[in-house]
C-alpha cells in the first residue's frame, strides 16, 4: 500500500522550472471591466502580451467582438548551443458584447495603451421597432 500519490511530487518539479506568472491558457482570458459614466459605457479589458496591431474589433449585427492573437517566443540555450529551455506561448482569444444595433462603428472609440483596450461605447436607445399598419382600399 502507498501512502503517497504516486504523482504526488511532479506539479513541485513543473513549478520549479515554470514562471509562476505564466499560465497555460493565460492567453485565452480576456477579463473585462464594464462601467456605466455619462451616457456611455466603458469598457477596460485585459490583453498583456499583446500588440496593438494583433487587437481587431468587428461590429456586426449589433455585435461588437473583440479579437487577439498572441505569439511569443522565448529560447534559453547553455555554453553548447543545447536548449536547456523553451517557452511558446501563443494562442488567440475573442469576446463579443451585445452593443445594440443603432451604435455604428463611428460612435466607438477605442485606445490600447500598457497592455489594456479601452473602449467607450454611446448608450443608444434601439430604434422603434414599426408596427403593422392597415391601409384602407377605396
Amino acid at each position: 500500500m502507498r501512502l503517497l500519490p504516486r504523482m504526488m511530487f511532479d506539479d513541485f518539479f513543473d513549478d520549479m522550472f515554470d514562471e509562476p506568472l505564466l499560465h497555460r491558457n493565460a492567453v485565452t482570458a480576456m477579463r473585462c471591466d464594464i462601467r456605466e459614466k455619462d451616457g456611455s459605457y466603458l469598457l477596460d479589458i485585459e490583453l498583456p502580451g499583446c500588440k496593438k496591431e494583433d487587437i481587431k474589433m468587428d461590429l456586426e449585427d449589433g455585435y461588437l467582438t473583440v479579437s487577439a492573437v498572441r505569439d511569443t517566443r522565448k529560447e534559453e540555450k547553455d555554453d553548447q548551443g543545447n536548449i536547456i529551455r523553451q517557452e511558446r506561448v501563443q494562442g488567440s482569444c475573442s469576446r463579443s458584447f451585445y452593443v445594440g444595433k443603432a451604435v455604428t462603428p463611428e460612435d466607438i472609440k477605442a485606445h490600447y495603451d500598457n497592455g489594456e483596450l479601452k473602449i467607450v461605447l454611446p448608450k443608444k436607445d434601439a430604434p422603434a421597432v414599426e408596427t403593422k399598419k392597415t391601409i384602407m382600399i377605396e
